[in-house]
């Protein structure tokens, strides 16, 4: 049986147990008898909820299995002006047996796409004039590509087209320098965060529907949120499957989750939890993804619960100060952090992290604390900097700053290049190559 087939099953069979003794528990009611039988109906509801969290256990330890075996299965092909791989985002195919594709946001300003699974180079937008921070294709759509930039536009690009001019600009104000950005899930909605201007930092929004309609003219922002946050807003982060739900971090440490919804800023804030640290990732996790976790940029890990909102238990899942100390690693140790990802089959919340020397570690996430899954080693010579996960097929793409794109699949052997010519890549674009810092700050709040 498959792992979601495991975990159906399981769940079937407590349920059979509690309707076989539904009906005893009434005939020992009518009969006055319940305190002779009484053990028997604890001992088998006990039996029913043992079955399921065995079966879920289970299915954790399968997941996690398949992680420690991810293996390199394909490597892109050098790009003649090598780069740091910053960000990445896959498209989800139109149609089943459609080509996916990935889009990866360079060091160099530009935008370069990728067919997804054989990692074939397809096309490039260079024609960005500032630097670039995120990349993201539509949800409702598999051919547009969202890129935010530095000097206070987020563009959008048809892959479909070879051309150099966007479908679509969003414009921000004059003194927007653009860190972070997303698109909702129903890509009605784009948002960025900008610098902090001044004593100024904003949540620009904008409306964007009929992006192809209205190609030659730019986008006007819907208007901005400016209280919550008072420096750099570096992440933005919408609901998978809410799209007026949307949470923020900065370097003010604070994690902002908002319902865009409501008329203003003050009644759209839901809520404020501080990381006490400068946030460098964030995203959305649990049942119904609602849970937000975050990582800051000393190595920190904030998980919270945000249904225990409106009630009286603690909405704090997980608090670690330095995950570099709390993780244990044989032979490889960790140096920083990357970003998570939730695996809905398992029902498990999971960071990626690693080393300078390219080892990628996989972290698992409970309340009771962190736990090292597994090690992927041999693909990147340099820091690690991106990565997307694809549950359809248990995949991992990875970007780093040897300028190589990495697809992970478990069980797989590596039918592309050399690890000695990745070597010569990555020793080509450290000289080269200079990064943005923008992204990388450490202040404490």
């Amino acid at each position: 049986l498959s792992l979601q087939q495991d975990v159906i099953a399981g769940f079937l069979y407590a349920i059979l147990i509690l309707i076989v003794f539904h009906p005893l528990v009434d005939l020992i009611d009518n009969f006055n008898l319940t305190y002779k039988y009484a053990p028997l109906i604890i001992i088998s509801l006990h039996l029913a909820l043992g079955i399921f969290s065995f079966t879920l256990d289970t299915a954790v330890e399968k997941v996690e299995e398949q992680l420690a075996a991810l293996r390199i299965a394909r490597r892109c092909v050098p790009s003649e002006e090598p780069a740091y791989l910053l960000d990445m985002d896959t498209s989800t195919a139109a149609q089943p047996g459609s080509s996916r594709l990935v889009a990866v946001s360079c060091s160099n300003k530009s935008l370069r796409v990728y067919d997804r699974e054989s990692l074939h180079f397809l096309r490039e937008y260079s024609s960005h004039p500032g630097i670039l921070s995120g990349v993201r294709f539509a949800h409702t759509c598999d051919s547009l590509v969202f890129s935010a930039c530095s000097e206070g536009t987020v563009r959008c690009w048809d892959v479909r087209s070879a051309t150099q001019k966007p479908v679509q600009v969003f414009s921000g104000y004059p003194s927007n320098v653009f860190i972070s950005f997303d698109v909702s899930c129903t890509d009605l909605i784009v948002c960025a965060g900008t610098e902090k201007a001044e004593k100024d930092t904003f949540l620009v929004f904008w409306d964007a529907r009929g992006i192809t309609d209205c190609a030659s003219t730019a986008k006007e922002p819907l208007g901005v949120y400016s209280e919550s946050h008072n420096d750099d807003i570096t992440q933005i982060c919408f609901h998978p499957n809410e799209p007026n739900l949307v949470v923020s971090g900065s370097t003010d440490g604070l994690v902002n989750v908002f319902d865009i919804n409501k008329d203003n800023e003050d009644d759209a804030l839901i809520s404020t939890c501080n990381s006490d640290s400068s946030v460098s990732s964030l995203g959305w996790s649990g049942e119904g993804y609602k849970q937000v976790y975050c990582m800051t940029h000393d190595e920190g890990f904030c998980w919270w619960d945000m249904a225990q909102l409106d009630t009286e238990e603690p909405i704090t899942l997980l608090h670690v100060l330095d995950v570099r100390e709390s993780v244990c690693t044989e032979n490889h140790s960790l140096q920083y952090l990357v970003g998570g990802l939730y695996h809905e089959k398992a029902g498990k919340l999971f960071l990626v992290g690693g080393t300078s020397t390219g080892n990628i570690h996989l972290i698992s996430c409970s309340s009771h604390g962190l736990s090292l899954v597994g090690t992927l080693c041999g693909g990147h010579s340099a820091t690690v900097r991106s990565f997307c996960w694809s549950p359809t097929d248990e995949s991992l793409l990875t970007g780093g700053e040897d300028a190589q794109l990495l697809l992970w699949k478990p069980g797989a052997v590596e039918r592309s290049l050399t690890k000695k010519e990745s070597l010569k890549i990555s020793s080509s674009v450290q000289k080269r190559v200079r990064v943005h810092n923008t992204s990388l700050k450490s202040r404490k709040k």
